[in-house]
């Protein structure tokens, strides 16, 4: 099989569950300009690695014309379906708590180029492109974040509890560190099954003082568990920003018996070494922490508007020099893997996807009143609530 046709193979298997046949061919139109000798190519990381008790990996990434292409339009939808969550905001189709993660796509991309879907994960409540990422779509994306009944989480868990275990992606959580024990229980599960999987939990730097995470990691040392704490680092910890929260924001080195990784959150292919490398780490020696220097463009929350505590030239200026997707582009554009033209008419593409999608989500019903007493409890151990002298039944919930 030529380079060209395992290009157009892989972008047609990956886009068949997102996708529109608009970018299907707009996609097979960047394969048709790959010669056959660019069958792999070797790119160096934007900046080094960052160690703690561990030799760092090479910054020598080898990757493919078919992978670079996906990650341009994976980030790409992820960035169009988080200002599209903007707008629903506003205009109150999306209620309660929304985090947006624009500017952080390349650590969902890179981390799933380098696992399977055997692997977990496992997130705080920035969750909306991770579940796009684990293979989730946009139109289960939407209807949840609208509250329907059609939504990945049956419209009841919202912006915060995406969910999709047969993807091994197991949830957004909203107590602040809470989903780290979680996802050390994971990787226990993993180990005491050897699957030869591994467990990413990911966290922000706001809850990296947490002690149940310290304790997690603790358990996980000494039982040497596949887990792998994944610290995204996006400098602000809701409007606190980290120097100001943490004693030492090196939180890589957090870990002290635990080896830890500094990795440009920025840069997907460097974040995607790094998950290959912490996978084989993890399996042979137990948990490792990598931190994962990111930014997100939006406020911590829909309800902050993220510019009382930094700069909008700050924002800017991270946009202009450290994008996640005009790095991808300039290297699309660098080995001539497309023309500026065929990118264009691939974003708007996207942005025809996402319309699609809000328009059928919008058209899901709302969940039945009756919803809200099910999946509470498992079935069996529900419970019943008596009068005071424990004789008569008020109330029974199985």
């Amino acid at each position: 099989m030529t380079a060209v046709s395992r290009a157009r193979n892989l972008l047609h298997s990956r886009c068949s569950s997102h996708l529109t046949p608009l970018i299907h061919r707009n996609l097979s139109s960047f394969a048709s300009n790959i010669a056959d000798t660019s069958t792999a190519l070797t790119i160096e990381t934007s900046i080094p690695f960052a160690g703690h008790m561990i030799d760092t990996p090479s910054r020598s990434v080898s990757t493919t014309p078919s992978e670079i292409l996906t990650f341009f339009r994976d980030m790409a939808t992820m960035r169009r379906m988080e200002l599209a969550a903007d707008s629903l905001y506003k205009a109150k189709l999306i209620r309660g708590f929304c985090h947006l993660y624009d500017g952080q796509e390349a650590v969902s991309v890179g981390m799933e180029a380098a696992i399977t879907k055997k692997d977990c994960i496992i997130t705080a409540y920035r969750d909306h492109c991770i579940y796009l990422g684990r293979g989730g779509t946009m139109i289960k994306a939407f209807t949840e974040l609208m509250g329907r009944s059609g939504g990945c989480s049956k419209g009841k868990g919202g912006s915060m509890h995406f969910y999709k275990k047969d993807s091994g992606f197991y949830g957004g959580h909203g107590i602040v560190g809470a989903q780290v024990p979680l996802g050390c229980g994971l990787a226990f599960a993993q180990k005491y099954n050897k699957e030869d999987t591994v467990t990413f939990a990911m966290y922000g730097d706001g809850a990296a003082n947490q002690g149940q995470l310290f304790e997690a990691l603790n358990m996980a040392a000494l039982w040497e568990l596949p887990a792998i704490l994944v610290c995204e680092n996006n400098h602000y910890g809701m409007g606190t920003a980290e120097w100001r929260a943490a004693k030492s924001p090196a939180y890589y080195k957090r870990g002290d018996y635990a080896p830890g990784l500094k990795v440009d959150g920025m840069d997907a292919l460097a974040v995607k070494q790094a998950c290959m490398f912490a996978k084989e780490y993890a399996l042979k020696n137990g948990p490792i922490i990598l931190e994962m220097d990111t930014y997100r463009y939006h406020g911590h929350s829909m309800s902050d508007p993220g510019s009382t505590y930094r700069t909008r030239d700050e924002v800017s200026g991270v946009r202009q020099e450290r994008d996640p997707i005009e790095r991808i582009r300039k290297l699309i554009l660098t080995h001539d893997l497309a023309t500026t033209a065929e990118l264009k008419e691939v974003e708007k593409g996207i942005r025809k996807e996402v319309d699609e999608a809000i328009a059928t989500a919008k058209e899901s019903p709302m969940p039945e009143p009756s919803e809200l007493f099910s999946h509470v409890y498992s079935k069996g151990y529900g419970v019943e609530s008596f009068g005071a002298d424990r004789k008569e039944l008020k109330a029974s919930l199985l």
